[in-house]
């Protein structure tokens, strides 16, 4: 994999007064800036997707297909590719962003085994699948409807694949003023916070752990842990 262009830009999306905050979406503004975007915002980050690369690697099957759904930029289907030497599969990077998925495509040369789809994750089918990766995407799903993305993605996979389901959680107050306090020391200032935090009220809906564990259940896992956790963002493994 060639990096093509090694330019990361700083984000500054919220830096200015608005008059009026839209609601977040991953757009080109957004998507030119989320590598520095999500490293400041999201505690874990840098630790979460080279581990659970290392997890996934141990149950991706020669001949299987492996799904990073919501791959934004591809960061977690690069850190993959790098711990499979030569296994044989196939590895689906699906985002419903055109915006990140032409900047992913155009920003390195990516390994034969890699493709990238357009598409709504909820529509994506699955199938033959050893894994699934869903980081930082579940709590962008209407709540409705995250049962059934989740028995559907079960029954698109194989006897023992792993799912790997990292979120925001709910339900923890002072991990949430820590939260801000670690934006805020990443250099965001506090307009910077505030504004951010009110475009993603209407389109981000964490829910609590147990939430999540349940939910994972009824969607037919049978086995499931929490491998990392960093204030109130956590990381689980489930096995179907």
């Amino acid at each position: 994999m060639t990096l093509k262009n090694g330019n990361k830009s700083a984000d500054d999306v919220y830096r200015e007064p608005r008059p009026h905050i839209v609601d977040f979406a991953f757009d080109e503004t957004v998507a030119g800036v989320f590598p520095d975007m999500i490293r400041r915002s999201v505690p874990g980050y840098e630790t979460v997707i080279p581990l659970s690369a290392l997890l996934a690697a141990r149950y991706v099957r020669d001949g299987s297909r492996v799904y990073d759904l919501g791959c934004s930029l591809g960061a977690t289907t690069l850190a993959l590719t790098g711990q499979l030497e030569d296994t044989s599969c196939d590895i689906i990077a699906v985002d419903n962003s055109a915006a990140m998925i032409e900047r992913a495509k155009q920003e390195r040369t990516w390994d034969p085994r890699v493709r990238f789809v357009l598409d709504d994750v909820r529509e994506t089918e699955i199938r033959d699948a050893s894994v699934v990766l869903m980081n930082y995407v579940l709590q962008f799903i209407d709540p409705r409807q995250r049962l059934e993305l989740l028995t559907r993605i079960h029954a698109g996979m194989l006897s023992g694949g792993a799912l790997i389901l990292s979120e925001k959680v709910a339900g923890e107050t002072e991990f949430d003023t820590v939260h801000a306090d670690f934006k805020r020391a990443n250099g965001y200032s506090e307009l910077e916070v505030s504004q951010k935090r009110t475009a993603l009220e209407n389109v981000m809906v964490p829910e609590t752990l147990d939430t999540h564990i349940e939910r994972l259940e009824s969607a037919g896992f049978g086995n499931f842990a929490v491998w990392f956790r960093c204030l109130n963002w956590v990381s689980i493994i489930a096995i179907a």
